[in-house]
């Protein structure tokens, strides 16, 4: 196959099918026959117009699994037929001050999968192999693709905490992060509180591991949160700074409110609340490739399974205005084979 499909994204979005040509992947780069993509909200910095240069096309995604089809030179530790993941961080470059004191997230030659360099709504991805995570065999391809990106988020969120097993946490949403997150919780043991708008959704919380729930319009969070004891930590995925910010009064003394969600709106806090009780307002991006291979392992080991809805490449699109709708339930998945 001298070609290969994939849609790129100009502007605000314009997608389009185009057919690339077939390359052999460049010095310390792999490339990788796409087997699903999944679609993430933060697919808004291609598709939306977000990056510095719209106009230049982009090919979205960073939720990308698939097997290893060509090496490039200097590659040792990858070989041919190896299936793999690459999710947001498209790669650290070992080099720079962050990257030489272990700090791989905070690498400030990386690109970013799907937004700076390009993604897997394609039947091909290119990929550093710093930025290559390995698949177990136990997970299905669909399944991991989510994993390696709200999977990741959420999990290597949950290791911020430092809180001992049975301690009260909360997720704040139920949506693609947050489904994930009360199973994330759970499984470590953790007392866990779903915070989510509306009676209809305390089903689904119990069943995806909750202990507790809130339901955000009927209650004072902060209130019922320190009614069970006052948080260790909340979780917070939904992405909307005003929603966040009354969960501050909830924690417990040196609690922490770990931020996942990106909001247009910020986050206010009376620093009373900050100061008394020493709590703490902290943001997370996402976890390393190895990080990733310990949150499937971990996954495969506890159960923890995203729901998915499963799209063709030919409806890239129209999956993707699905999950931006908020209908998705809770993942949208592409399968490039199809």
């Amino acid at each position: 196959m001298a070609t290969y499909r994939a849609f790129e994204v100009t502007g605000t979005r314009h997608f389009r099918l185009v057919d690339r040509e077939l390359v052999d992947p460049a010095p310390n780069q792999v490339r990788v026959r796409v087997e699903y993509c999944g679609i993430c909200h933060t697919d808004v910095l291609a598709a939306e117009g977000l990056r510095v240069d719209p106009e230049r096309p982009i090919v979205p995604g960073h939720e990308i699994v698939g097997v290893i089809d060509a090496v490039g030179p200097g590659v040792g530790a990858w070989r041919i037929g190896e299936r793999v993941g690459v999710g947001f961080l498209a790669g650290h470059c070992w080099e720079c001050e962050p990257c030489r004191r272990g700090d791989f997230v905070n690498c400030r030659d990386q690109a970013q999968t799907g937004t700076t360099t390009d993604g897997g709504y394609a039947e091909v991805v290119y990929a550093r192999t710093s930025g290559l995570a390995r698949i177990p065999d136990d997970v299905p391809a669909a399944e991991a693709a989510p994993l390696l990106c709200a999977g990741l988020t959420t999990f290597s969120g949950l290791q911020q905490i430092d809180s001992r097993p049975g301690a009260l946490v909360a997720v704040q949403g139920i949506g693609g992060l947050g489904h994930l997150a009360l199973q994330y919780a759970r499984s470590l043991g953790y007392q866990v509180v779903a915070i989510a708008r509306g009676r209809e959704k305390e089903p689904l919380a119990r069943q995806l591991g909750a202990h507790h729930y809130i339901d955000s319009t009927e209650q004072n969070v902060a209130e019922a949160l320190q009614d069970l004891g006052g948080a260790s930590a909340v979780i917070a995925t939904a992405a909307s700074g005003a929603s966040m910010s009354p969960l501050v009064a909830g924690l417990a003394p040196r609690g922490r409110l770990i931020v996942l969600g990106a909001a247009a709106d910020p986050i206010q806090v009376d620093t009373g609340e900050l100061l008394f009780g020493t709590r703490t307002i902290q943001g997370h991006l996402t976890g390393t490739p190895i990080d990733n291979e310990d949150n499937l392992s971990f996954s495969a080991a506890h159960g923890i399974r995203p729901r998915i809805e499963v799209f063709p490449l030919s409806e890239a699109p129209k999956a993707y205005e699905h999950m931006l709708s908020g209908g998705a339930r809770f993942r949208a998945v592409l399968e490039a084979g199809v």
